[in-house]
């Protein structure tokens, strides 16, 4: 087990890598807590809780909403959760979004704890602090930015998990390495080639987004270079729900990395090495959306200014920088990625 500390505004959150589920059993009073988790997680892992109390959501974007925290509030009321208790999530990045949120905001911060059984969410979704709920389709609106108490990674709940999903954590630790590590990145490149576990590169992805959030927790800053690939990959995932977070994300790296050739920060055959990373591995590289229809909900992101977006782009592999990035000249590069032109 290796512990990774998040200092952060108000204290340190623990992150503890390779402990097994149990052993957060053992440290909570079973009496002041309550476990949030869906309904394939409770199928799979209901005989682990322990006997604690459970509140069961849905599954999805489409539960991601105001609507859900709202029956996580009357399960708090009924069950008369207060501030001397603990919510504990075990689920995916949407569940560990939605708990995380709801107890946050209860009784202005109830102690939280995530257990994220996808390796997207390991390595990204429950890191950080950041959670919140989608609003009128747009992700993400509503939230806060509020450390849990502790977040545990138990990579045996990998073993239940589908191949989709675990390319979709993929993505999200191939970008840790594109922004932040390029010796990681080679390492886990040689690594999905021959098959061997991501285990062991879990805790190193951890620690390159915990890096990252120590400098700028509240995201004013460098912490902005974690959504390389999201600007895209967001509008994608409006465009077309069924299309995995994951996977949106690794077009919208593609058009990240096209578009930093472009402006002259990276060589054509480093672009041409990013779609190769993550083509080889089975992410999709392009999409049959019209360049039009993905610039057109970019018009409307938070991060729009004007006439142009905040846009990550790489300065080389392994390092990551912010620009401002006119519409124009954003659309001429979807294009490059958009099959259906």
């Amino acid at each position: 087990m290796k512990k990774i500390a998040l200092s952060h505004r108000d204290g340190v959150c623990d992150i503890r890598c390779g402990e097994p589920f149990a052993a957060l059993l053992s440290r909570i009073d079973p009496r002041r807590t309550l476990i949030v988790t869906d309904t394939s997680v409770q199928q799979l892992y209901a005989s682990h809780f322990g006997g604690l109390p459970v509140v069961t959501v849905g599954q999805g974007e489409a539960i991601k909403t105001l609507e859900t925290v709202e029956i996580l509030y009357r399960a708090f009321l009924d069950r008369g959760v207060d501030r001397s208790w603990r919510v504990i999530a075990v689920g995916g990045g949407i569940v560990c979004d939605i708990a995380a949120y709801a107890a946050a905001s209860w009784m202005r911060g109830v102690r939280c704890i995530l257990v994220p059984t996808t390796l997207l969410a390991m390595v990204d979704a429950a890191i950080g602090g950041k959670n919140g709920v989608n609003y009128h389709r747009f992700k993400n609106l509503v939230g806060t930015i509020r450390q849990p108490e502790e977040v545990l990674i138990d990579p045996a709940f990998l073993k239940t998990l589908p191949r989709r999903e675990v390319l979709c954590g993929l993505a999200e630790m191939f970008k840790h390495g594109f922004i932040a590590d390029a010796g990681y990145l080679k390492e886990l490149e040689q690594a999905v080639a021959t098959g061997a576990s991501l285990d062991m590169f879990i805790a190193r992805s951890v620690e390159i987004k915990v890096s990252v959030v120590t400098q700028d927790e509240t995201e004013t800053g460098i912490r902005r270079i974690l959504n390389f690939g999201h600007t895209v990959g967001h509008a994608l995932e409006r465009l077309d729900p069924s299309l995995a977070h994951g996977e949106a994300v690794a077009v919208g790296m593609t058009v990240a990395a096209e578009l930093s050739h472009k402006r002259g920060l990276i060589t054509k055959a480093d672009a041409d090495r990013v779609r190769a990373i993550l083509s080889t591995a089975g992410l999709p590289v392009s999409t049959d959306h019209r360049a039009g229809d993905i610039a057109a909900l970019l018009r409307a992101d938070k991060k729009k200014r004007g006439d142009s977006v905040a846009f990550v782009l790489l300065k080389k592999i392994g390092e990551a920088v912010v620009v401002d990035i006119p519409f124009t000249e954003l659309e001429v590069t979807l294009a490059t990625v958009c099959q259906h032109r």
